[in-house]
């Protein structure tokens, strides 16, 4: 079983912000497989799907960003599911929008969120998609990610959402390091 889930805040007024940019793509994800994130369990709204034969989850937790890590712990140890297994779906501000990058590894980058799932599953050997959506160096970064795409920025992180949504279902069938030779650098 995978988990994949997209990080972001709950919340209407946080919808369609940079920071809830994993929201979308899990959203957009389960409209292209017909299915429907409408189950709430352990502070998260779900679904479970089977991509080809895998049985997936998809997550977006209801906590804050900065607690995202408890809800997928939680997910974690109530599926039996190990950290190899799961795929985070976060926004970067080291990376220009129209970008991302897989990892298999690594810091958080100072982002909160990742900051929180190392701090629960208590290692950062995990898999994620990291969506670039630029930086604002003339704003506070909290103002910055809570604020929506321009409407200059809007087709180009719509691309991005299409293709995270081939990545994933890539991730379903591809070893990940096949997964990351074949985007990283696109």
């Amino acid at each position: 079983m995978k988990l994949i889930v997209g990080l972001g805040n709950p919340g209407k007024e946080y919808k369609n912000t940079r920071h809830n940019v994993g929201f979308t793509i899990i959203d957009n994800l389960a409209k292209k497989l017909g299915v429907e994130i409408n189950n709430n369990k352990h502070s998260g709204l779900f679904c479970q799907t089977l991509i080809g034969d895998e049985k997936v989850i998809l997550l977006k937790p209801q906590k804050f960003i900065n607690l995202s890590g408890e809800v997928i712990k939680s997910f974690m140890d109530y599926y039996k599911i190990e950290s190899e297994d799961i795929f985070i779906i976060n926004d970067d501000l080291d990376l220009e929008i129209g970008t991302f990058k897989l990892r298999n590894r690594g810091s958080s980058g100072g982002h909160n969120g990742l900051k929180s799932i190392e701090s629960n599953i208590g290692t950062d050997e995990y898999k994620r998609l990291k969506i670039g959506i630029s930086n604002n160096k003339n704003m506070a970064t909290k103002d910055y990610v809570l604020g929506t795409f321009t409407k200059e920025e809007k087709p180009i992180i719509d691309k991005v959402i299409d293709e995270a949504q081939n990545i994933i279902l890539d991730y379903i069938k591809l070893d990940f390091l096949n997964l990351m030779n074949k985007y990283n650098g696109l």
